[in-house]
């Protein structure tokens, strides 16, 4: 009688179309199996949270990074935590990855009727009305109009919040017709700014700086710059020109406490500045050159 040999576990799967996936929830089965890892055996929804908080910034920055081996390799982690967190929901009994699964697609077959039914959309905001629409019905409130300002995540970075917030009310027309108007707002809170500077209020400061920041996310809005990554991109500028202020002054540091004149330190970063450019004006000749021979 000819004997069957067992299947292997789901983690030993060879790698084939989708098999990986199935490799991959073996593997989190494992490590949370008795014998397993006790790091992993150890962790909880709740410890788990900054890291599925992490992860998911570090993929953010790797897509706006354009590196297809650095997302593909974020994502992955980003996917491991999902798959470590639906385990242990399991283990408690709440929902399996499977029902995970299964959820979202019912999710996203009735939310698109114009595709996997009758339902028509011609183009995005039409898209984004049946969204809301079907969303308004599965929670029982089609009757009523949803605020303007729908809740967000309370992890959210408070940029990305502004900008969400923005959108928000412009859909229902409160929004400047151009970023002129974006622009007079800031101008605006600016002055009102230095007002409660000059009164002293502390808490007149704080309201009014949070109003500036909101009035600056809008004109990156009106110009259709995501505000969160130009701020990003700001901050990384900042820190490559600091390496020059920094070489300089470990080339003079004669102790742990010296201190630098503002003016001198700010020259220094000028030159980090002028070195910052000179790379991006020398790829742009050797892309001319290259043009040229190729007319």
């Amino acid at each position: 009688m000819n004997s069957r040999s067992p299947d292997p576990p789901e983690w030993q799967i060879e790698p084939a179309p989708m098999n990986e996936m199935a490799r991959l929830k073996g593997i989190i089965d494992r490590l949370r199996s008795p014998g397993g890892c006790p790091w992993d055996l150890q962790q909880t929804p709740e410890t788990l949270r900054p890291f599925l908080l992490e992860e998911a910034h570090e993929a953010a920055e790797a897509i706006s990074g354009a590196d297809p081996v650095k997302i593909c390799e974020e994502l992955g982690d980003l996917l491991m935590n999902i798959h470590l967190q639906a385990r242990i929901a399991e283990e408690e009994g709440q929902f399996t990855l499977e029902q995970l699964a299964e959820g979202i697609s019912e999710k996203l077959i009735r939310r698109h009727p114009h595709v996997f039914g009758d339902g028509e959309a011609k183009d995005p905001d039409a898209v984004r009305r049946n969204w809301d629409r079907i969303k308004q019905q599965e929670k029982g409130e089609e009757d009523r109009r949803p605020a303007t300002i729908r809740p967000l995540p309370a992890s959210l970075p408070a940029l990305s919040r502004a900008d969400r917030v923005g959108k928000m009310v412009a859909d229902v027309g409160f929004d400047w017709p151009d970023v002129d108007g974006a622009l007079g707002k800031v101008e605006e809170e600016l002055a009102e700014l230095k007002e409660a500077i000059d009164s002293g209020d502390r808490e007149a400061i704080g309201h009014e700086l949070g109003d500036l920041f909101f009035a600056a996310s809008s004109v990156s809005r009106k110009l259709d710059f995501d505000g969160e990554q130009t701020l990003i991109d700001a901050l990384e500028r900042f820190r490559q020109r600091f390496q020059e202020v920094d070489a300089q002054i470990d080339q003079r540091r004669s102790g742990s406490e010296q201190k630098f004149e503002l003016e001198q330190l700010e020259e220094w970063y000028q030159q980090g500045k002028s070195q910052q450019r000179e790379p991006r004006s020398s790829e742009t000749d050797e892309n001319s050159k290259v043009g040229s021979d190729g007319d």
